[in-house]
């Protein structure tokens, strides 16, 4: 049995509907929310520039407050402060996620052991205000940060102190929420089997026209074991995961998302493709009439070009692959403890030329839920993901880690003629890659190929053969040949 050292918490969100509300409460609720969407933004303006990096979230009342009081408004002052907080601990996420990309260009643009400590004085630096001192950190953060902005005008935030629970039924559960007079609670009946407590948001989905509340379910904790086998996940399209030791999870998550986002409708071809060219016609039409016969236009505006439809067959397909990808994660930990290694696929796919059908399935390809399913599945089993850097994880063959070798399909085929599943030799190379002390999680594409250069060389050099004649033999693919590694490599032969 391994040893415990420590535990983590087992965290989810909860979604439930409002089903019992009046109607001078839902006004009261929807007042409130547009006055709080105000305080929301001019905390965001006030906020979220660079001039608050750092910012204390706790600290971020009396800087809004002395612009903005909650009696200009007739707001309650408890429910200002919980809105500005709210604000403030979105605009420090931010921060962390520009600070991380930053990081990022500094690894690329510092790479090398030598160049260490010049890495490290950047990432404190960027901690505090002190990075406006520094012209190519200030560069860099003023390219990644965007100062934020908020229109959101549909949500309440309470803190435990600003309501009260009680059950009614087994799925039923009352609230009375902080209203806007002094001891007046506003009362909705909301349908949930969990205990209701900590930090709540009230939301309006204006897509379902309800009421829906929010909040955080804790499932308990799970114990971290010191000891952890390590996994390489390749992420891909026609399977979600396939992982080093060659099991799928999520088969046919492919044909799903193609079938989403084609619906093939016979016998024209794409739905979608052709939904949009009678849309784009209807809207020219409608463009023509509204001189000409304006009632017809009117109706064509109000019948035909709304996306009421749309939109909640969207809602549905996206609701199904999440729940896939969500299947595909359990399945892979299936409550083990691991130690994950997994492509980082963060940057977005540029400088590729393609077919607005593949473009279309590119961007159904949901890559983020894919990560965001694998950390949640991770924190719930005690489990770490490493992500490591992805390029030319496919096209390596994971037998002798070079670049011997072609991928057509799912197959990929070896120098020798031996035939390897794709997945399964690319998930090995991204569980090797873990390890690697050459390749870095931030180093470029061309980096990464030099690398790899080197290290087929060698194993040729061992065989008795050199680049050109594994380009010859048809072993190495000859776009490497136009990389400045490549000639370098020659040369020194």
């Amino acid at each position: 049995m391994p040893r415990k050292v420590g535990a983590t918490k087992r965290i989810s969100t909860q979604v439930v509907p409002v089903i019992g509300v009046t109607e001078s409460v839902e006004l009261e609720l929807l007042s409130t929310m547009r006055k709080l969407g105000i305080v929301r933004s001019e905390s965001y303006n006030k906020l979220g520039s660079i001039n608050h990096w750092g910012l204390d979230w706790k600290k971020a009342y009396p800087e809004v407050r002395s612009f903005r009081t909650p009696e200009s408004l007739g707001l309650p002052s408890k429910l200002a402060e919980w809105t500005v907080s709210d604000v403030a601990k979105a605009i420090t996420a931010q921060q962390a996620a520009c600070i991380e990309a930053v990081v990022k260009k500094i690894y690329r643009r510092f790479s090398g052991k030598e160049n260490q400590n010049k890495r490290k004085e950047y990432a404190t630096l960027l901690l505090t205000l002190a990075f406006l001192e520094n012209t190519l950190l200030h560069r860099l953060v003023r390219k990644e940060f965007q100062r934020g902005h908020s229109w959101i005008k549909n949500q309440i935030v309470y803190q435990q102190g600003g309501y009260k629970g009680k059950r009614l039924s087994r799925n039923t559960y009352q609230l009375e929420l902080a209203g806007l007079r002094r001891g007046k609670r506003n009362r909705i009946v909301v349908r949930s089997n969990r205990k209701i407590k900590g930090q709540i948001r009230l939301i309006y989905n204006q897509l379902l026209q309800r009421f829906e509340v929010h909040f955080m379910v804790d499932h308990g904790t799970v114990g971290i074991t010191s000891e952890r086998r390590s996994v390489g996940v390749d992420k891909g399209y026609t399977e979600a995961f396939y992982d080093s030791e060659g099991q799928a999870h999520g088969k046919g998550l492919g044909k799903v998302t193609t079938k989403k986002s084609v619906r093939v409708a016979w016998p024209f071809g794409h739905r979608i493709c052709r939904k949009n060219r009678n849309r784009g016609k209807l809207w020219a039409l409608h463009r023509k009439l509204e001189k000409i016969d304006p009632a017809k236009s009117a109706r064509i505006l109000e019948n035909n070009l709304t996306r009421k439809t749309e939109n909640r067959r969207y809602r549905q397909d996206q609701s199904e692959l999440t729940a896939m990808i969500g299947a595909a994660s359990k399945s892979l930990f299936n409550g083990e403890s691991l130690k994950v290694f997994a492509e980082d696929l963060t940057r977005p796919i540029r400088n590729k030329r393609q077919s607005k059908a593949v473009s279309r399935k590119l961007n159904s390809w949901m890559k983020g839920i894919m990560r965001d399913s694998l950390q949640k599945w991770a924190n719930w089993t005690g489990s770490v993901v490493t992500e490591v850097q992805p390029s030319y994880t496919s096209q390596i063959d994971s037998r002798n880690g070079t670049l011997l070798g072609k991928r057509t399909g799912d197959n990929f085929t070896g120098f020798d003629g031996v035939v390897l599943q794709a997945d399964h030799n690319a998930a090995k190379n991204i569980l090797a890659r873990g390890t690697d002390k050459e390749i870095t999680r931030y180093m470029s594409r061309a980096e990464v190929q030099a690398v790899l250069l080197r290290r087929t060389a060698r194993y040729l050099e061992g065989m008795g053969l050199s680049l050109i004649d594994a380009v010859e033999l048809g072993w190495l693919d000859c776009k490497h040949t136009k990389t400045q590694a490549f000639k370098q490599l020659l040369k020194g032969i």
